[in-house]
């Protein structure tokens, strides 16, 4: 089976975590490490490649600086962490890129401005300028102003929200191991590296465990997440060893990964963003003959819905989950909570009836739902 190549990619996004950039013991760059991967990303940058650098480090540059190296910051010293720190990351990645000539941008973005669809095309259209104008955008999520309840908490899936939000081909996670294992190769001396992950089904997600302690936010479960985020909207992506020097470099040459294969199916820009969608706000509940009626093409209608769970309005991002319990797909609602409670059940005729006014037929249209492979409702939230 033929993998993906750097250098045939249009539109690379490269994700590098604290664990790689910043000496933890003496709080700073590695700067050799860094001329290494900038080196790597000028060669595919000259080769009329867009790559898009989404790097973490803000928080680890400032808390042993500061002396806020307790195990878990609170949110306040977390955000004032970020703040000192970002100065102190984007003035790494310009100094160094602008040695070849390379201009750099510092992007700051939270999850709300990727969930609420006027301010993810203004950001889409930022990194679009950007990478026309031969920029390199450094993106990293604003800790300083997210709140603990609205975030993306790693990079892993900010990178894939970022990599769908441009149409990336390929999105390169660089960790601290070379890929997936069916277990964790540290403790099961039997774990197999798996190198070529065709669909990241419900087994698959297992073997991502939980989010490790300590330094980083993310984990192997968070890839996965990440990678469920871009194989849905085309893209490719690959869990490579990040360690060693000029890393991306040893990846073109055919450095041991694991790359996760898109998805065949193509979406329209706005349902990739419906499928890229990471918070619920809610989920709506249909039985068997909705289910099919999705499946086959159709819009929801009342009258397959069962039960709605959690508080939303018109226009927000809810799931839609089966009879069994399983989420099966994502849309844009056109009725709030409150209303559809009203005509749960009804025929579209009675609908004006019911609400005292004249709605919508569909409670969410076909246009405005993506229906991705099965996913349990805990997996679905763990996005």
């Amino acid at each position: 089976m033929q993998t993906p190549q750097l250098n045939k990619a249009r539109r690379i996004v490269v994700k590098i975590g604290s664990a790689l950039l910043v000496d933890g013991q003496n709080a700073c760059i590695r700067q050799s490490w860094l001329k290494s991967v900038v080196q790597d990303i000028t060669n595919l940058h000259q080769q009329n490649c867009d790559v898009l650098v989404v790097s973490s480090g803000a928080i680890a540059l400032a808390r042993y600086t500061f002396n806020l190296n307790r195990h878990k910051l609170r949110l306040a010293e977390k955000q004032a962490a970020a703040a000192i720190g970002q100065i102190k990351l984007a003035q790494a990645w310009s100094e160094n890129f602008l040695e070849h000539n390379i201009t750099t941008a510092q992007i700051l973005l939270t999850l709300e401005d990727t969930e609420t669809r006027l301010h993810y095309l203004n950001a889409r259209s930022a990194l679009e300028t950007l990478l026309k104008l031969k920029c390199i955008p450094i993106i990293n999520e604003n800790d300083t102003v997210a709140t603990s309840e609205i975030r993306f908490g790693d990079n892993d899936r900010l990178a894939a929200r970022v990599a769908e939000m441009v149409g990336a081909d390929q999105l390169i996670l660089l960790s601290d191991i070379d890929g997936l294992y069916t277990a964790d190769p540290k403790s099961d001396p039997n774990a197999k590296h798996i190198p070529v992950i065709q669909e990241i089904t419900p087994e698959i997600m297992t073997m991502g465990g939980k989010a490790p302690t300590g330094y980083s936010s993310g984990g192997m479960a968070t890839k996965l997440a990440a990678g469920t985020i871009a194989n849905t909207a085309g893209c490719a992506m690959a869990i490579a060893f990040g360690k060693l020097q000029h890393p991306l470099k040893a990846l073109q040459e055919g450095a041991r990964c694991s790359w996760f294969l898109p998805n065949s199916s193509t979406y329209t820009a706005r349902k990739r963003w419906i499928a890229g969608g990471m918070t619920t706000k809610g989920v709506i509940y249909i039985d068997h003959g909705a289910e099919k009626a999705l499946y086959s093409g159709k819009s929801l209608l009342p009258v397959g819905i069962t039960k709605v769970d959690g508080y939303f309005q018109r226009g927000d991002l809810i799931k839609i989950g089966n009879k069994e319990g399983n989420i099966i797909g994502s849309g844009v609602t056109a009725y709030d909570s409150s209303e559809i409670n009203q005509i749960i059940g009804l025929q579209t005729e009675d609908i004006n009836t019911s609400l005292g006014w004249e709605g919508p037929d569909e409670v969410i249209h076909h246009d405005d739902m993506v229906l991705p492979p099965l996913l349990s409702i805990s997996e679905a939230n763990a996005k």
